[in-house]
């Protein structure tokens, strides 16, 4: 039986329709993303499954004593207490055991109840055992340290802790309970790099049913086998997140060939009718029109497919480059009045067209860095060298950038004083802002709204150079498909900081990590699947320990493991090169197979002159030393971009 099932729910809001129709099931053992556009319902389909919301139509049923873990996007949390009592209350039943066995062990002091306090405590302490009465606080340790709390925060009020804290709190509260279903609201919103990773590792030993809706696409990757896309009805794809991309650009060309049949078929069968139904096929003609008539009362015709509503950015360079972009000696970043710098650099490097991921925990120093080089904040010690022709583009974290007394109008007009109202509106609706969006000051939008206004500006920059911090905070799923691509075609460079590591691993051809208990910024040349699987390797081999499951930073700087040779990554010029080549490669391989085809045809019916036979001969194997040559050299592309 099912854990949770749900029949024909629809939800409005006065007379706005959020969704109707949705029917689903959430079996034992599930791992179901919810996706979608921002707006679409998710959050409110999930409080009506937990029950904090109803719906206008249709109903929820849950299993019996179905216990459910729900972590919404703001979590409220009583004041009372600090949060290591707040998880201790979790173990309620356990301290109750832990104070009796204490009661039995006072008792045994006295010779007339001690035969009575032994038995009972014997029959107690094996309760206790059995239900992890000695592990408890172990656990709760592994579940703050995996979630990023320090030591420090355990004894910490909870009215002290900030709107973050208090989700990951609520986080490890529902981890400690072990419910049979987890509904989990954004659960990544406020976990760096390294707890992310952690919660993954834990949610795929995890034996209950899970139910998540995120923005992460990485985390979607390892946590999901299902994923529901709401649009707003709900529409169901087998396997993770990049599977269900696939699956989902597959089902729309589909849809989409059946629409165009249909279309054909009826523009035909109405055509027929046209020119028969006064001639003298006028009783077929009838006839078609009677089944043409039926066919669309019944309503059997597929609709046309609908594309989702899409931001559209196009980020274009003023001018090239110098090839050194960007070049730091003895470099540390910090503030001065605290004493001492936040960490050290090696001597940087970074060339036109790469791109540096930089990734590290929270309050590590990333953005500090990237103000620094964009010389906001004075470095500590060390130069910043900074390369030629340079067009700098800035997106700030916090979006400073942007004027919260401004209109949206007035944004971009401050930026593009030659364009007329029309045409700042046209542009502001490439970013989804339409009708009297445009007129809304900049402190009304939401966070993704204002990510969507600062990539506006930003494509208005012409720069060469974009430093960008947390680019994807906000931003729904489509809108970071659509960003991913643009950047993956930007003919520049990029410095990224973010946690979004489906982006970091699409992009970064070097990865800069800010390792705060070291105090080092160490660098890795290569993508981000190939630094976990370096670090991987590493903590293998016994020179990179990790704590409570979560991989400790490692200090090398290298390519590859120590005895493997260090080959430095492709750019992306490079790797746009070889693309290239590679198609020219296909396409001289097709022309050369059919010729192959021809004279092995030729061959099999040879003509009578021989002299035309071994000409014939000579040109076959001719064709297939290209072919092998070509082959040869298309391997070996293959092998460079697979590195």
């Amino acid at each position: 039986m099912s854990l949770i099932i749900a029949s024909d729910l629809a939800k409005s809001f006065g007379p706005d329709d959020i969704f109707e129709g949705i029917s689903l099931s959430i079996p034992h053992g599930a791992r179901i993303a919810i996706v979608g556009a921002n707006g679409v319902g998710k959050t409110t389909l999930l409080r009506i499954l937990v029950g904090e919301d109803f719906p206008s139509a249709g109903s929820v049923q849950h299993a019996r004593d179905l216990v459910i873990g729900y972590l919404p996007q703001v979590a409220t949390l009583s004041k009372e207490g600090t949060l290591w009592t707040h998880c201790l209350a979790v173990f309620e039943d356990l301290l109750t055991l832990q104070d009796e066995l204490e009661t039995c062990v006072a008792a045994m002091a006295d010779p007339e109840l001690a035969e009575d306090a032994l038995t009972r405590y014997g029959n107690l302490e094996q309760a206790f055992e059995q239900r992890g009465g000695y592990t408890y606080e172990v656990h709760i340790k592994q579940i703050l340290s995996g979630l990023g709390f320090d030591e420090r925060d355990y004894h910490r009020p909870l009215g002290q802790l900030s709107g973050g804290q208090r989700t990951r709190a609520l986080l490890a509260t529902i981890l400690l309970e072990n419910p049979d279903v987890m509904i989990l609201d954004e659960p990544t919103n406020h976990l760096d790099i390294q707890s992310v990773e952690w919660l993954e590792s834990f949610l795929k030993d995890w034996e209950g049913a899970l139910v998540v809706v995120s923005h992460d696409r990485y985390f979607l990757d390892q946590v999901a086998n299902t994923i529901w896309e709401m649009t707003p009805s709900l529409e169901i794809y087998r396997g993770n997140y990049s599977a269900y991309l696939a699956q989902r650009e597959e089902r729309y060309t589909r849809r989409l060939a059946e629409y165009e049949a249909q279309t054909a078929f009826i523009e035909k069968e109405q055509e027929f009718i046209r020119r028969n139904i006064a001639g003298q096929n006028t009783s077929q003609a009838k006839g078609r029109r009677r089944r043409l008539e039926r066919l669309l009362e019944d309503a059997r015709l597929a609709p046309p497919p609908k594309e989702p509503r899409r931001m559209h950015i196009n980020l274009k360079t003023q001018g090239r480059s110098g090839n050194l972009v960007l070049r730091t000696h003895n470099l540390q970043i910090g503030y001065h009045d605290e004493g001492q710098p936040l960490f050290d650099c090696p001597d940087l490097i970074l060339q036109r067209q790469e791109c540096a991921a930089i990734i590290g925990p929270n309050g590590a120093g990333k953005t500090t860095f990237l103000k620094t080089i964009l010389e906001k904040t004075p470095p500590y010690s060390g130069k910043v060298q900074l390369g030629a022709s340079l067009v700098i583009g800035y997106f700030a974290q916090a979006h400073e950038e942007l004027d919260p007394n401004r209109t949206l109008m007035q944004e971009i007009e401050a930026l593009t004083p030659n364009l007329l109202p029309a045409e700042v509106r046209n542009y502001l609706a490439r970013f989804l802002f339409t009708g009297d969006d445009v007129f809304r000051k900049v402190e009304t939008l939401s966070g993704g709204e204002r990510g969507r206004l600062a990539l506006a500006k930003l494509s208005l920059s012409d720069a060469n150079l974009l430093l960008l911090d947390e680019p994807t905070n906000h931003l729904d799923l489509p809108t970071q498909e659509v960003l991913e691509s643009v950047l993956s075609d930007f003919s520049g460079t990029i410095m990224l900081v973010s946690h979004d590591r489906y982006l970091i691993d699409s992009l970064a051809s070097q990865i800069w990590e800010v390792e705060p208990q070291g105090q080092t910024l160490q660098v890795f040349q290569g993508s981000y699947t190939q630094f976990k699987a370096h670090k991987l390797k590493l903590q293998e081999a016994g020179t990179l320990p990790s704590q409570d499951g979560v991989p400790k930073a490692s200090s090398a700087s290298t390519t590859a493991v120590e005895g493997q040779a260090r080959v430095k990554p492709l750019s992306k010029f490079a790797r746009k090169q070889i693309h290239a080549r590679i198609a020219e490669i296909e396409a001289q391989l097709h022309a050369l197979e059919h010729e192959q085809s021809r004279l092995a045809k030729s061959l099999e019916t040879p003509p009578a002159d021989p002299t035309e036979v071994h000409l014939l001969g000579e040109h076959y194997v001719n064709v297939q030393q290209q072919v092998d040559a070509l082959l040869g050299e298309w391997a070996e592309l293959e092998e460079k971009l697979n590195y």
